[in-house]
């Protein structure tokens, strides 16, 4: 099962920005859809945007649709969270997530998951 390691997250100030990253440990990365979702404390876990294999396609979550985008290295096995204008409502743990498919977001329907990087953003 692929492995994924999130990096990149920090406390920052209100307004300003962070890079996610997310690195997988097998070579057919680039075989999959990848997602990335965030889970507020006493909330369930939120899709915020997802990529397709060939970063054609790109989804995203009203909540940061025009502050986050997504992005993806598969020369490097790696996908990437930028997050721009941050608010204090986007403190959360972070997770990114391999899809079974390019389409269903839900987060039952991801079937691996990194360790999650903390974002806390100070008002």
């Amino acid at each position: 099962q692929v492995q994924l390691v999130e990096s990149g997250g920090g406390l920052v100030q209100a307004g300003g920005s962070l890079r996610l990253s997310c690195a997988a440990s097998e070579v057919t990365f680039r075989l999959y859809a990848m997602g990335w979702f965030r889970q507020a404390p006493g909330k369930e876990r939120e899709f915020l945007a997802g990529i397709s294999t060939n970063s054609i396609l790109k989804y995203y979550s009203d909540s940061v649709k025009g502050r986050f985008t997504i992005s993806r290295d598969n020369a490097k096995n790696t996908v990437y969270l930028q997050m721009n204008s941050l608010k204090p409502e986007d403190t959360a743990v972070y997770y990114c997530a391999v899809a079974s498919s390019g389409t269903n977001w839900s987060p039952n329907r991801m079937r691996a998951w990194g360790q999650g990087t903390q974002v806390t953003v100070s008002s």
